[in-house]
């Protein structure tokens, strides 16, 4: 089995697009907004890490503490300063283990996004 996308409803939608093809660097693989509906999916290059994201009036706050999207960047500390320079919160560097380092910020909607 395979999992196919995550979906994110937000009414951030055009914020929520902005972020992860700019700050996250995916591409929009399908776009439904010529057919009427506020809705994408972007993917990475390999057409992998399919996010859905769905324009829902009213949506809020979309995150959950207990969940976040991570990806692997080249270069975690300087993503993260990147990140910074941008005027994004992220939280400090954490390191579980000598091996492992990461860091979290928010998506418009919310949703912990996770760098490794």
């Amino acid at each position: 089995m395979k999992m196919l996308h995550v979906t994110i409803r937000t009414d951030q939608f055009d914020d929520e697009l902005k972020f992860y093809q700019e700050i996250i660097g995916l591409r929009m693989i399908r776009d439904m907004r010529p057919m009427g509906r506020k809705m994408v999916f972007l993917a990475n290059e390999a057409g992998e890490t399919e996010i859905e994201i769905i324009e829902t009036p009213g949506a809020g706050n979309a995150g959950n503490e207990n969940l976040s999207i991570g990806f692997r960047t080249e270069n975690v500390e300087a993503k993260r300063q990147e990140l910074i320079s941008l005027g994004l919160e992220a939280t400090p560097m954490i390191c579980p283990n000598p091996q492992v380092r990461f860091f979290f910020v928010k998506d418009p909607a919310g949703v912990n996004i996770q760098f490794m």
